[in-house]
């Protein structure tokens, strides 16, 4: 695909205002990030803090190993149904998909409260088996362990390579498989020489953003994993809030920032090896249906079973994705219409039961603890921060877009594109730092302005929107755009009456994910965010880390909120997706 015909300055100039973000608000909080790490007022340097601590090594030796036990896990999961998602098409296959995804666009907050709501002290299951048997304990022991977090960040991360690692997949030829069995292979050597090495590049790149994501967790670790357990982004969290240690702090979030850096540009190289397998076919051509089930009639009696067990295995993959991913989720819904506390039934402020309490707790005057709003209040003010980081995410990515969009890609392109990819691959929590020691001096103090957490959520954002929109600009064919020119359309208008038209449904998919990224953003809202205006995350965090059934409650009424609104933003960007993005 040729440039909009503007001239040799069209790719600087669309790449000006973007950068000039990122500039101000992503590379100037990181560079004043590490020039507090290197000062102190009492002369110790934190660098050699950090070094002579040995708790310090220790919760970076943790972050590392959580997080590649982690990926592998994700991986050991999500593989077969990534096979089973390339090579069988079925029924109700979309609706599929929109489900296995609502996890990733979930806050991660909202993730732990779910596992906390099936298998917590006071979860279903726990709930369930002390009445069954008549218990004096909880008999699962899930929050609070390594159990819990792993099983959170595979959960949260496994559409991931369902996505990446399926779509790479579903391209492939399977005749050049079926060629190495007709001269010999069996299924397992065809795999292993012929599909495997086609695959690793999408693989790789499948577990290196899954495990920068694993890298970075902070809300699963913080509320699932407990004190037991620190990684750098919660001990980050905890030297700025409790102990006010920024020196210290902003070593923690250099070292973090190196790493996922690294990584991050390592995604970029590899997520453009996989834009074009080296054969490929398109999805219809290589999918079959499912197979089918036997249906035997011995005399009056009919059984079903499958023809033999490898038939049986894409029905049991889906079955066990499916339970897997939507299980946490229903457990929290229903857990926020059911009091299960014996607590509160005995001091007779809420009967034991269904109830509708916890929700109309929500629109009451009492302020959430910690904040100095009540819980509707974060609602309304969540919305107001989601439509504005969707305004500066789509004001910025279109342009960026633009700019990768055509397949010969000029030099700044091939430059800045990696540089797109960098706020992903930070820590939302070092953002949140970045923001408190850059922006608090004129010109830039924006501590009290209402535009601080917006600026936040679009850095966070940003990425998902332009990797959104680009595979929407590239399927837009050349010719429409070369017939305009020819029948008098200027530049401008080529953009306005051809390009528009064409990528509005991919608008609409990174509208709809700048808006539930920023529903759910946490980390870096946890640091700047005011206390009278606070979140929807952050009321949630405050309301499940309070005693009593009723925080508990609204804890769980709040994310049951915010997960059906995630929940449905994923279902539209599934509708509306054009091509297969990395997301």
């Amino acid at each position: 695909m040729k440039p909009i015909p503007a001239g040799r300055n069209l790719a600087f100039l669309l790449w000006l205002l973007p950068f000039s973000f990122l500039a101000v608000f992503y590379f100037f909080p990181l560079i004043k990030i590490l020039g507090l790490s290197f000062s102190r007022g009492d002369g110790n340097s934190p660098w050699l803090e950090l070094a002579a601590s040995e708790s310090l090594r220790g919760v970076l030796w943790f972050t590392i190993w959580q997080a590649v036990i982690s990926t592998a896990l994700t991986l050991l999961v999500g593989l077969p149904g990534a096979y089973v998602l390339a090579r069988y098409d079925f029924r109700g296959k979309s609706l599929f998909r929109a489900l296995t995804g609502v996890p990733f666009v979930m806050p991660t907050l909202v993730v732990a409260a779910g596992f906390n709501a099936l298998l917590g002290p006071t979860g279903w299951a726990n709930t369930l088996l002390i009445d069954w048997f008549n218990l004096a304990a909880p008999p699962i022991e899930f929050v609070n362990t390594l159990g819990a977090i792993l099983v959170a960040h595979v959960f949260y991360n496994l559409t991931i390579v369902l996505r990446l690692v399926g779509d790479f997949w579903a391209r492939l030829d399977p005749r050049l498989g079926n060629a190495a069995r007709v001269l010999g292979a069996n299924r397992w050597h065809a795999f292993r020489r012929i599909n495997l090495p086609l695959l690793m590049p999408a693989i790789a790149a499948a577990a290196l953003l899954v495990f920068i994501f694993d890298f970075s967790s902070f809300a699963v670790i913080l509320l699932l994993g407990g004190p037991k357990f620190a990684t750098l982004e919660t001990e980050i969290f905890y030297r700025a809030t409790a102990l006010f240690d920024l020196p210290v702090a902003a070593a923690l979030a250099t070292v973090q920032l190196l790493c996922t850096l690294a990584l991050a540009v390592v995604y970029t190289r590899l997520s453009a090896r996989i834009a074009r397998p080296m054969t490929q076919r398109s999805q219809g051509a290589v999918q079959r249906p499912l197979p089918k089930i036997l249906i035997r009639k011995p005399g009056n009696q009919e059984t079903k079973k499958c023809l033999f067990l490898p038939a049986c295995f894409p029905y049991g993959i889906l079955a066990f994705i499916l339970l897997f991913t939507a299980l946490p989720l229903f457990a929290l819904a229903a857990r926020s219409f059911v009091n299960l506390s014996p607590e509160q039934t005995r001091t007779g402020e809420m009967a034991r039961g269904v109830t509708l309490a916890f929700y109309a707790a929500l629109l009451g005057d009492a302020p959430t603890p910690g904040t100095a709003a009540p819980p509707w209040v974060a609602l309304a003010v969540s919305l107001g921060y989601a439509a504005a980081t969707v305004g500066l995410a789509l004001l910025l990515g279109l342009p960026a877009a633009w700019s990768l969009a055509p397949a010969r890609s000029s030099r700044l392109n091939r430059l800045l594109d990696p540089i797109i990819m960098l706020p992903l691959g930070t820590s939302a929590v070092t953002l949140g730092l970045g923001f408190i020691v850059a922006l608090n001096r004129p010109p830039l103090d924006l501590r009290a302005s209402p535009l601080l957490i917006p600026l936040a959520h679009t850095l966070v954002a940003f990425p998902f929107v332009v990797r959104s929109l680009t595979p929407a600009l590239q399927s837009i064919q050349p010719g429409l755009r070369r017939a305009a020119a020819m029948l008098g359309a200027a530049p401008a208008q080529v953009v306005r009456y051809v390009d528009l038209p064409l990528v509005g449904r991919a608008l609409l998919v990174a509208a709809t994910f700048a808006f539930t990224i920023s529903l759910g953003e946490f980390g870096a809202t946890s640091l700047i965010a005011r206390p009278e205006y606070p979140t929807v995350p952050v009321a949630i965090y405050r309301l499940l880390g309070r005693p009593g059934a009723l925080n508990y409650g609204q804890g769980l009424a709040l994310s049951t909120i915010l997960m059906v609104v995630t929940a449905g933003g994923m279902i539209l960007i599934e509708r509306w997706r054009v091509g297969e993005g990395e997301f």
